[in-house]
C-alpha cells in the first residue's frame, strides 16, 4: 500500500523534529516499544470503557497501520510518556455529515477502508493517553501535534477527532449539546481536552451522541463498576459521561456515550 511506504519514510522526520525535548516513535519504527506501552492503556480508563465490541479491531491498527500508532518519549530516552492512536479514513461528504456513532464509526470505517483499499483523505484520532505519572506536563498537546504532523506528511487533508470531553463525567446529567457550548473567561471551551484541541487550531463540528455503545448483562456491569443495580433505571457511575441504563427485566445494561467531533485542517 503506497500510503504505508510513504508514512514509513516520513515518520523518521517527524520523530526528529517534534520538539527539542520530545520525539515520536511509531510502531513502524519500534513495534515492541509501542505495543508494550499499549498494554498500559487499560490502567487509564474506567473498566467498562474497555468493553466496547468495536475495539476488537485495535490490534489490527498496530499490525497493519503501524505508522499511525506511536509513543511520545524524551529525546534521550525510550520510556513512553504517552501513546497516540489514529486511523486513516476515506470521507467525501461534508464534515457536518460525520456519523453520530463517532468513535465506533471511525474504527469501523477505517478498517473497512483498509480492507477495500480505499484511498484515505483524512486521519481520525482514536485515542490519546498520557500515562498517569506524567500527567500535568502538557504532553497531550504534543501527542495531538504529532498526529497532525504524521497526517500532513502523507498528504491527508485534516485530522478529525471524536473528542471525549475530559470533565463531562462530572456533569453526567448535562446534555452534551449544552456542555460543549460552555466557555471559560477567555471564551475558550470550558472542557480542558476540548480546549487543548481548540488551541491547536481545531474547530467544533458537532456532537456525536452515540460515539460508543457498550451493552452487556447486569452482572457484568456490577462486576465492572462494583455497584449493585437492584432495579431498572438510570445510574450515574464513576467515569461515565452519561448514566448507564439498567433493565433488570431483560438483564441488560446499556451505556451510550456522547463525544464531540472536532477538526484540525492540515493543508
Amino acid at each position: 500500500m503506497l500510503l504505508t511506504r510513504m508514512a514509513h519514510h516520513k515518520t523518521r522526520e517527524v520523530e526528529m523534529t517534534l520538539t527539542d525535548e520530545y520525539r515520536v516513535v511509531t510502531a513502524k519504527d519500534d513495534f515492541d516499544l509501542v505495543r508494550s506501552a499499549s498494554s498500559r492503556i487499560g490502567e487509564h480508563w474506567p473498566e467498562f470503557m474497555l468493553h466496547d465490541p468495536v475495539a476488537e479491531h485495535f490490534p489490527r491498527c498496530y499490525d497493519e497501520l503501524p505508522e499511525f500508532q506511536f509513543v511520545l518519549t524524551r529525546i534521550d530516552s525510550d520510556e513512553a510518556l504517552a501513546i497516540g492512536n489514529s486511523i486513516p479514513i476515506s470521507f467525501d461528504d461534508d464534515l457536518e455529515e460525520l456519523s453520530e456513532e463517532g468513535w465506533d464509526w471511525a474504527m469501523t470505517k477505517g478498517m473497512s477502508d483498509l480492507d477495500s483499499g480505499a484511498q484515505p483523505n483524512y486521519l481520525c484520532a482514536l485515542q490519546v493517553v498520557v500515562f498517569c505519572e506524567y500527567s500535568g506536563e502538557g504532553l497531550s498537546r504534543h501527542v495531538v501535534d504529532a498526529m497532525k504532523r504524521i497526517g500532513r506528511s502523507v498528504g491527508l487533508h485534516g485530522l478529525m477527532a471524536p473528542v471525549r470531553p475530559s470533565l463531562k463525567n462530572q456533569y453526567p446529567l448535562t446534555d452534551i449539546d449544552r456542555y460543549i457550548k460552555w466557555v471559560d473567561e477567555d471564551g475558550m471551551p470550558f472542557d480542558p481536552w476540548m480546549r487543548v484541541h481548540r488551541r491547536l487550531g481545531a474547530r467544533i463540528i458537532k456532537p456525536c451522541h452515540s460515539a460508543m455503545r457498550i451493552s452487556d448483562t447486569v452482572s457484568k456491569w456490577e462486576e465492572w463498576t462494583r455497584y449493585r443495580f437492584p432495579e431498572s433505571g438510570s445510574y450515574i457511575i464513576p467515569g461515565a459521561l452519561v448514566p448507564v441504563e439498567i433493565d433488570v427485566e431483560s438483564n441488560t445494561g446499556t451505556y451510550i456515550e456522547p463525544n464531540v467531533w472536532m477538526f484540525h485542517p492540515l493543508e
